[in-house]
């Protein structure tokens, strides 16, 4: 009963004031891992794992430690700590404030400020996107962080409590950072990807299957099985494929990077994306958000009962 009553409250907590202006707990996350990277990096595996050891594993034990010594003094500040962690790691009103003004870019016909503003959420080049290829991307990117930044922080911290959250946000982290197959990271960062996509396999199939129910749900599950095999991810696989089926909306294919052209398959079915297609992806988010606080609660409810037969 209480994980269900911190994440709910955790969820409030964002949608009143979003992501933290200052002193954001991953900005500094990110200063540790970089000033790591740059002492420990070699073209090596095993040094890429030494490395994602000492940039996640001490903040995980110090938050079972700081959320054991919590326990101990009160329940409530107990709450109060996991629910301030869970805050921390969630994004949900991130990404309505990212992907809406791609949205009003497009609606007005600004498609140097629609580039500009989906270009702060992707990683491909946007110069040359038109109009459906920056809806596409943002859509995408919505999809595919609504696991990232928010079911798959959710599902860890009600499974693990707080060094559950801990560990899943900073592995993802890492994986933004070093997950890059790039010539100086491709070995190193194998670690921080290989972890993320274990970290990730239960969250993102969870996310697809929140999808599939919020949204139209054959077409959901009948892209999620047909195209997820192809995408290259594991994980953004069936969340994409199975949230492009939901919003009954046509995704992936050619997208640009690092100057050049990658083809990737077609996700989806139906109308081309437009700036309605991301406000539907955020609801799409929101509603299921909306499924697994109620889920939580109707699940602690019944152990509770079940308790005290």
């Amino acid at each position: 009963m209480i994980a269900a009553a911190v994440a709910i409250a955790a969820v409030l907590l964002d949608a009143i004031f979003g992501e933290p202006r200052r002193a954001h707990p991953l900005v500094a996350f990110g200063r540790w891992a970089g000033w790591i990277e740059r002492g420990l990096h070699a073209d090596s595996r095993s040094r890429g794992l030494i490395a994602w050891s000492l940039a996640v594993l001490p903040w995980v034990g110090l938050a079972w430690l700081l959320d054991g010594l919590a326990a101990q003094v009160s329940g409530w500040l107990s709450a109060v700590f996991s629910a301030s962690l869970l805050y921390a790691a969630i994004g949900l009103r991130s990404l309505g404030d990212h992907a809406r003004p791609v949205a009003a870019a497009l609606d007005t016909g600004d498609i140097e400020g629609a580039r500009a503003a989906v270009g702060r959420i992707v990683s491909r080049d946007t110069a040359a996107l038109s109009s459906e290829r920056v809806a596409a991307a943002a859509t995408e990117s919505v999809l595919e962080n609504g696991n990232d930044a928010v079911f798959g922080a959710l599902l860890w911290f009600l499974l693990l409590g707080a060094p559950g959250v801990v560990l899943y946000r900073l592995a993802n982290t890492l994986d933004a950072m070093w997950g890059y197959r790039t010539p100086r990271l491709h070995r190193f960062g194998c670690a921080a990807a290989r972890i993320d996509d274990a970290l990730n396999l239960l969250p993102a199939r969870l996310t697809a299957a929140t999808y599939a129910l919020c949204g139209h749900g054959a077409s959901a599950w009948r892209c999620w099985r047909r195209q997820a095999p192809a995408w290259d991810s594991p994980n953004a696989g069936p969340v994409m494929a199975a949230g492009a089926g939901a919003l009954r909306v046509r995704l992936g294919g050619a997208a640009p990077y690092h100057g050049r052209w990658e083809e990737r398959p077609l996700l989806g079915e139906g109308a081309a994306a437009d700036a309605g297609s991301i406000r539907r992806a955020l609801a799409l988010v929101r509603n299921g958000v909306a499924v697994w606080l109620v889920a939580s609660l109707l699940l602690a409810f019944v152990s509770e009962a079940a308790r005290h037969a």
